[in-house]
Order: structure tokens, then sequence, then C-alpha cells
């Protein structure tokens, strides 16, 4: 191995643990902070991407409610609701201008009926920190609020019936953007069949409304699911270029790197 083999080696390494400090390891570049009252003065918080507490907020929360209460307690559209222990609705700030969206609830979101609270939620959260914020600043949902038998990725039938009530959401909360985690998530809302290894890195436009001729669009990064990390943990690198494209158009400082 010659000097500029070895020195390519030595960066890849010292990248990969510096991407594996901020997303994986038990060191976050920043740590959670303690929410202040609402109206209190923030001094040493970095910008977060929600809008200021207000009747905006109070409004979206009671329609977000109102979606999840009338129409889907005792949805029946699909065959998922035979089997489903609890609703997987969605929960986090009404107001953000950052929505995370998922493809479907594992066996311990059906258990609590909280979206990302296993495995890959942990590490969710754990990339969510290092974007500077908490949990509570965004909005965490899926595509679908049921889980499918078996973690199985969701059918064509099932995404036809549930994803409405994501377009809802999203046209409710009205986030200024959304990053879609994994194939499902983000072929559904951008309605295409490219593969996400080809999706992510960039910026698309979602409609929520459906069409480009109705609404503004939201800007959405697709990347990898937290769950395929936790199997390929050498693509960490690539979703944390994706959440600092992410963290460049909603004004966030991006941490130093390690040394």
């Amino acid at each position: 191995m010659d000097n500029e083999q070895r020195q390519q080696t030595v960066d890849a390494i010292r990248q990969n643990l510096e991407t594996d400090a901020i997303l994986g390891a038990s060191e976050v570049p920043v740590a959670k902070a303690a929410k202040a009252p609402v109206g209190a003065p923030q001094t040493d918080s970095p910008p977060k991407p929600r809008r200021p507490v207000g009747p905006d907020e109070a409004d979206k929360t009671k329609r977000l409610e109102a979606l999840a209460n009338e129409h889907l307690t005792d949805c029946r559209k699909c065959q998922l609701a035979q089997e489903r222990n609890k609703v997987v609705f969605g929960q986090g700030s009404a107001d953000t201008e950052l929505v995370f969206v998922g493809e479907a609830p594992g066996a311990e979101e059906d258990k609590q009926g909280l979206a990302f609270v296993g495995r890959a939620g942990q590490l969710l959260t754990r990339m969510i920190q290092a974007m500077g914020i908490t949990r509570d600043d965004v909005y965490i949902c899926n595509v679908l609020k049921c889980r499918p038998p078996g973690n199985r990725t969701p059918s064509t039938d099932e995404i036809a019936a549930c994803s409405p009530y994501l377009m809802e959401q999203v046209q409710i909360i009205a986030p200024k953007v959304i990053v879609a985690l994994g194939a499902p998530a983000s072929q559904t809302l951008l309605a295409t069949k490219t593969s996400i290894g080809q999706l992510r890195g960039r910026f698309h436009d979602f409609y929520p409304s459906g069409s480009p001729l109705v609404g503004q669009p939201v800007k959405l990064m697709p990347t990898y699911h937290p769950a395929y990390l936790l199997r390929n943990p050498a693509d960490k690198n690539k979703v944390w270029d994706d959440l600092k494209i992410v963290m460049t158009e909603l004004g966030l400082p991006i941490p130093q790197k390690h040394r």
C-alpha cells in the first residue's frame, strides 16, 4: 500500500468514526436541553425547526387530534386492523418545520401506540439530537398507522388505504422540510419506484395536495431508515450528509467534526 492509499484509508476510517460519534455512539454533539416554560427567552439553545408557540399550534394540535379520533381510532380500511394492538398516529410538535416519515410501526410501536420507540427509534432520537434539536421539536409519523404482521413490507393496498391520513397530517402541519426514512416512505410520498440510493442526497418537491397545480411544494429529503443503519452502519455517513443538507435549509448550525 503506497502513501496515497494509506492516507485514503486513514481518511475513510476517520470519517466513519466521526459519523458514528454523531449518529451512533453514546456521545452526541448537542445534549438534550430541558424545555423552558412557554414564552421564556432562549439564551443558549440553537435555532429549532419549530415556530413560536401560539394560536396556530393550538389549532393544528386540535386538528390532528380530531383526525386521529374521528378517522383512525377504529379504522377498518385494510386487513391490518384485524391484528393490530394500537393505531400509531404520530407524535411531536404540531407546528414544526421538520417532519420525519417512516414506513410503518414495529412491534414496540404497536404495543405503545407511539412512532419510533424501538431500537430504530432510539437511533432516530440520536440522529435528531445530533442536529441540535430534540424529538419534541419535530413531528414523527409513518405512512402506515398499523403494524404489518412480522414487520413485512407494506402492500400496495395498505399504502393506498392509509396514505391519505398521512397527506392530511402533512397538510395540517405544513412543515418546511420532510425527511422520508427508507424506500417505502420516500417512494410513497414521491409516487415513484426509484431506489432510495438514487433518491437520497438532494431535495425533491412534494405536494401534500397530490397535485403540483394546487398549493406550494414541501422540500422532501429521502434517506436511509434507521433500521437499515442498524444492519448497515457503514452508511451512517450518507445519512449524516443528508441531514446536513436539511440542517442548512432550516438554518441549524452543523456540529464541528471530532478531532
